[in-house]
């Protein structure tokens, strides 16, 4: 392996799950870095909770509350439960929309070897075993896919380094050095947002 670059990454004390109303820490003055398909996926979760459920669920609270006695009414107490949740949603995408800049790996770049946000980058570990990741915001993680947060320990090694170039990824279990083999852009699928999938309930049930 060639050491022509070689990089220690930061540390991570990043929140990845975005719990409640908490949005994931950033670093200090950076944007929501968020693909395309992300974006869109958001904003179909946002607007289906907005004009969809919410009156529907509002709706049933308000004829719950109208049928006599409210602290035995199961549908009245399932309803206000389920309204904090989704404003409680409601009031997370709306954050992340609002910091959102989109970036979309498909668009043309002056140097297409080296890694940003976007990059689909093959790396060979210590071992010899070939692995490869999509850099992506922070709510487009999905570790099926190989797709990891931009933020992450992996991604912040990566990140600025070349083909060819080997990086020092730090983690808690100790030092491990990664050769670069491959850096490319191009367009990264996500799963669309929908009521039918796991990830559509997943998304429209109260921030995680």
């Amino acid at each position: 392996m060639s050491k022509a670059f070689t990089r220690e990454s930061e540390p991570d004390d990043l929140d990845e799950e975005g719990n409640g109303d908490a949005l994931p820490s950033l670093p200090s003055g950076a944007k929501n870095y968020i693909t395309p398909e992300g974006h869109k996926r958001l904003m179909d979760e946002f607007l289906w909770l907005m004009n969809r459920e919410r009156p529907q669920v509002t709706a049933t609270v308000s004829w719950a509350a109208a049928n006599g006695d409210r602290s035995e009414n199961a549908d009245y107490i399932y309803g206000k439960k389920r309204l904090r949740e989704i404003d409680r949603r409601i009031r997370f995408l709306t954050k992340r929309l609002d910091m959102a800049e989109i970036i979309d790996p498909s668009t043309p770049r002056e140097d297409e070897t080296r890694v940003f946000f976007g990059a689909t980058v093959t790396y060979a570990n210590e071992k010899g075993e070939e692995k490869t990741v999509s850099i992506v915001g922070v709510n487009e993680i999905d570790t099926t896919r190989g797709y990891i947060s931009w933020v992450s320990p992996l991604a912040r090694t990566l990140i600025k380094a070349r083909e060819g170039d080997v990086v020092t990824l730090h983690a808690p279990g100790g030092t491990e050095e990664l050769e670069i083999l491959e850096v490319r852009y191009q367009a990264i699928p996500m799963e669309p947002f929908g009521m039918g999938s796991g990830t559509g309930r997943a998304m429209a049930g109260s921030a995680r």
